[in-house]
């Protein structure tokens, strides 16, 4: 495997004690960052575009395992038709650019949420995109489009309640485990950290299940203003969090 030539903004960056292996980010600020700079409708979110590139360098240059976006949720179809259609272009173009990044750096491309919704164009670019970066190792890079958490928990849901109804396995065969097989993302790491960029405090049905246990991290910076370094900043100080996942401080130490 041919490793990735980092940036040297990046080699100058510490790399924390304990790396999380899935981060995943609410990109939020895009409309106000536009608003603050002058900049026309839709402008903001152009420029959110383009702060996504060398975090993801970074990443991949750090170790992490896998990076999830929230580029779209299933609640913003409810945004003025022009910005949806604007929204539609980008995430386009985005999965144009990235396809040539994933290639150079080995990252893998996915894609989460309801794709029936997004036109069969769209769904395509998607499918030929995880397609052809389905055997890159070193890092997963997760766009969330039209995707929302509680929609993920009722199609896991739906999707045992059909094995039910066909005889392949009992209600009480219904557990937690079974259900965390069905949601999206459920074959790799849980979330560790759950960002969110722009200063609001909520996660916004976002990876709901999978992120159970995750470290929470909010910031006022608004998300085309947030970079690598802000990012390994909070790096550090998920490092400096004691995970219990429900048990004492004691036993955790115990374990160490």
């Amino acid at each position: 495997m041919t490793e990735p030539q980092t940036s040297n903004a990046y080699d100058s960056l510490p790399v924390p004690p304990v790396l999380p292996k899935h981060i995943a980010i609410i990109m939020d600020g895009n409309n106000r960052y536009a608003k603050a700079h002058g900049m026309a409708k839709g402008q903001g979110h152009i420029a959110g575009k383009e702060s996504l590139d060398p975090l993801v360098e970074y990443c991949v240059a750090t170790g992490i395992e896998v990076l999830t976006v929230f580029a779209f949720s299933s609640e913003n179809w409810q945004r003025p038709a022009y910005e949806v259609a604007l929204l539609m272009r980008l995430l386009s173009a985005t999965i144009s650019e990235q396809l040539r990044r994933m290639k150079k750096y080995n990252i893998c491309l996915r894609f989460i949420g309801d794709r029936s919704q997004l036109s069969p164009e769209l769904q395509q670019q998607m499918a030929d995109a995880e397609a052809e970066t389905a055997d890159h190792k070193a890092m997963t890079l997760v766009i969330a489009i039209s995707y929302g958490g509680q929609w993920d928990i009722a199609n896991a849901a739906q999707q045992l309640a059909k094995k039910i109804e066909q005889g392949e396995m009992s209600a009480e065969q219904l557990t937690v485990e079974a259900l965390s097989g069905q949601v999206q993302l459920a074959d790799l790491a849980d979330v560790d950290m759950l960002i969110r960029t722009g200063g609001e405090y909520r996660i916004s049905n976002f990876l709901l299940w999978q992120s159970a246990y995750a470290e929470l991290f909010f910031t006022n910076t608004l998300w085309p203003d947030f970079a690598a370094k802000e990012l390994n900043e909070m790096m550090f100080e998920f490092s400096r969090r004691q995970r219990r996942f429900g048990k004492t401080s004691e036993q955790i130490e115990s374990e160490t």
